[in-house]
């Protein structure tokens, strides 16, 4: 049986732990196998990326929203 979550893509939490207290933003995603949730502009780590052909002919840093455990967040009403 798949477990219910209150907190859905496109809803606005707030951070409640971690390095990101305090901030407030929207849902993007949902990870329900490891009750995790992705929230825009919060857990923001850089990653190194490869050159490509299309999307990235240079290479170097990209910043990419990281998972949070889903009870380190609270929905914000309204």
């Amino acid at each position: 049986m798949a477990i219910k979550f209150k907190i859905k893509k496109g809803d606005t939490v707030k951070i409640i732990a971690g390095d990101d207290k305090g901030k407030t933003g929207e849902v993007l995603q949902v990870l329900p196998k490891t009750n995790q949730v992705i929230v825009k502009d919060c857990k923001v780590a850089k990653k190194t990326v490869k050159p490509d052909q299309e999307r990235n002919p240079d290479g170097g840093f990209i910043n990419k929203e990281m998972p949070i455990d889903i009870s380190n967040v609270a929905k914000v009403e309204g």
